[in-house]
């Protein structure tokens, strides 16, 4: 093959040529550059706050999430806030399972590569123990997570979780994720366990969260 030298011409030319579609993918809407694999982080944390917490992941998950990011330095951790009400009513815990499944299988799509880590305190553990565990719709629950998609899921890290004073499903129907879980219970946290220390549900920072996150790090 020869060597064909580039004139001035032709490389003002290419690169005018590039500003004017940079420019167009800037201001016409809808129009935006294709997502990129470089776009996906290497793991991302779905976190389900607890009751009456505002919008967001909560203190725990930020927490857990900022801990994640210490201990993996040489990666990228996104994080995604589950969208429910995490009010009193706790049927409307389906919303978030909804939601999470939603997110997980769009992740599983455009960024395949990315592990995805479940987490979620006191409500919020029981709406990734309905995605974890309902295989199939019911209650509100609309979005069973596809096998597939569950696959794509490195870790479960649940704090203060409810459900473990009612017989435990988790794990028991999906075997995807039945070695994945990582159930964090404070002793005497009524919420979890028999005990009568209100107190110990509310202390999950910074021991537990630093705790789980280190055992996460080593899965993603």
């Amino acid at each position: 093959m020869g060597f064909f030298p580039i004139k001035p011409r032709r490389v003002a030319e290419n690169a005018a040529a590039a500003l004017l579609i940079a420019t167009a993918l800037l201001i016409t809407p809808g129009l935006a550059p294709p997502a990129s694999a470089t776009a996906c982080p290497s793991a991302e944390v779905l976190f389900a706050r607890g009751t009456d917490e505002p919008p967001g992941v909560g203190q725990v998950g930020q927490a857990f999430i900022s801990s994640l990011r210490r201990q993996s330095l040489f990666k990228t951790i996104g994080a995604y806030a589950v969208k429910y009400p995490a009010n009193r009513d706790f049927m409307a815990s389906t919303q978030g399972a909804n939601d999470a499944s939603d997110h997980i299988q769009r992740m599983a799509k455009v960024c395949p590569r990315t592990k995805l880590v479940l987490g979620g305190y006191s409500q919020g553990a029981a709406v990734m123990d309905i995605v974890a565990a309902a295989p199939m719709a019911g209650l509100g629950f609309t979005r069973p997570l596809p096998a597939q998609a569950a696959r794509h899921v490195a870790a479960v890290a649940l704090f203060g979780n409810p459900t473990n004073r009612t017989p435990r499903l988790i794990g028991a129907i999906n075997p995807d994720f039945k070695s994945k879980i990582i159930d964090v219970c404070n002793p005497g946290d009524p919420i979890c366990s028999g005990g009568i220390e209100w107190n110990a549900h509310v202390s999950y920072v910074p021991d537990w969260t630093t705790r789980a996150a280190r055992v996460v790090a080593r899965r993603i």
